[in-house]
């Protein structure tokens, strides 16, 4: 994948597929097989640990969506972007996030480094 903006879009498409196989097929094209993910709740390697953290994360806020907060920023192989996580056609996502990717030689994501701007109160 050359374009970043389709990266990012097939990233966060992976997030929303609850089908195991369809979910599966989407990690195995956006990330490089060795790929980290690391954000405050998570460190993982890997793209059965990827699949795992994304299965999980589903399971925990069943029946909200991932989508781009906005423009995705780029340069050499380096991307940000902020993602809401909330009920389709909600006026304010649950939870904002921020995330930083980095490709690797082969034009898969190598490393995310995600964090937490907005986390819904205990």
């Amino acid at each position: 994948m050359s374009d970043m903006n389709e990266l990012v879009e097939t990233y966060i498409a992976a997030w929303n597929e609850t089908d195991p196989a369809a979910r599966r097929a989407l990690i195995d094209t956006v990330f490089a097989e060795d790929a980290e993910y690391t954000d405050p709740l998570v460190s993982v390697r890997g793209r059965d640990a990827l699949d795992a953290v994304i299965a999980a994360a589903q399971g925990q806020f069943a029946g909200l969506t991932f989508s781009l907060g906005g423009a995705v920023d780029a340069h050499h192989h380096i991307a940000r972007f902020t993602w809401h996580l909330g009920r389709p056609g909600a006026a304010e996502p649950v939870v904002i996030g921020f995330d930083v990717a980095a490709l690797g030689d082969d034009g898969t994501i190598a490393q995310v480094l995600g964090f937490l701007d907005k986390v819904p109160a205990a």
